[in-house]
């Protein structure tokens, strides 16, 4: 296997490669179908999800995949080894369907249950956030590569990020009427992680259903940035899991 300096940098190319095949798509009409499960899905999530997985296959092909179309093609592994990598080709689908940009590749490295590489490309800012060795960082187009850190709640209080569509919006908003002079923001996608690890916001609380494919990368980039993700009782949130699903969390700043 690659070291892990030469390995983040393939992972960034592939992602910028599904990056553009999805822009292709988004420029113009797409059909819109649904899973078993009624989620959305598009050609653009086919498409990168390929471009991912023949990219994956070659450079690392003692390392197995999960990723969330090939789970919904052929269901999803019973088990999985120590390493492993999780793969959410178009994270945010609703977010790309509504045509509002706030939609991210996702791509994270398991190891002993914890996500120990990731990357996120938000294709539509081209901005790409990445954590490798204990470090964050963040590349804005083709400026230079910036190490960003999660940030300590500032005295005028916490903004709480969260989805536009929340499953529990009753929790949702119990957990932020008990926070002090607290700000809420909406933004889409693995983004909220990202806001967290760059020191734009303090707090995701998610009460409802995610997938391991939705939150590994972003957990990656949040806990090299000197934040964290962890359980309602207080867990780090762990990988592998029976059927991928998460428990609710609250992912932190510093």
């Amino acid at each position: 296997m690659p070291d892990a300096a030469e390995l983040i940098e393939g992972i960034r190319a592939v992602a910028s490669r599904a990056g553009a095949a999805i822009l292709d798509i988004y420029a113009r009409p797409f059909a819109v179908e649904r899973k078993a499960d009624a989620s959305p899905v598009t050609q653009a999530d086919e498409v990168a999800e390929a471009i991912i997985l023949e990219a994956l296959r070659a450079a690392t092909p003692d390392i197995p995949v999960v990723a969330e179309e090939l789970c919904a093609a052929g269901g999803m592994p019973a088990t999985v080894p120590g390493r492993f990598w999780l793969v959410d080709p178009l994270d945010g689908t609703k977010e790309f369907i509504a045509r509002n940009g706030e939609f991210t590749v996702n791509i994270a490295l398991i190891e002993r249950r914890r996500p120990v590489l990731g990357v996120i490309l938000v294709p539509v800012q081209d901005v790409t956030y990445w954590a490798v060795a204990g470090m964050a960082w963040r590349q804005r187009g083709a400026s230079a590569a910036e190490r960003i850190a999660a940030r300590a709640v500032p005295a005028e209080g916490a903004v709480v990020l969260h989805s536009r569509s929340h499953a529990d919006a009753a929790k949702l908003d119990a957990y932020v009427a008990a926070l002090p002079q607290a700000a809420r923001r909406i933004a889409g996608s693995s983004l909220k992680f990202c806001l967290l690890a760059a020191g734009e916001a303090d707090l995701y609380p998610r009460f409802g259903r995610t997938m391991e494919w939705d939150t590994a990368a972003g957990q990656a980039v949040l806990e090299a940035a000197g934040g964290g993700v962890r359980t309602l009782d207080g867990a780090p949130l762990a990988y592998g899991k029976p059927g991928f699903e998460n428990p609710d969390f609250i992912a932190r700043g510093a």
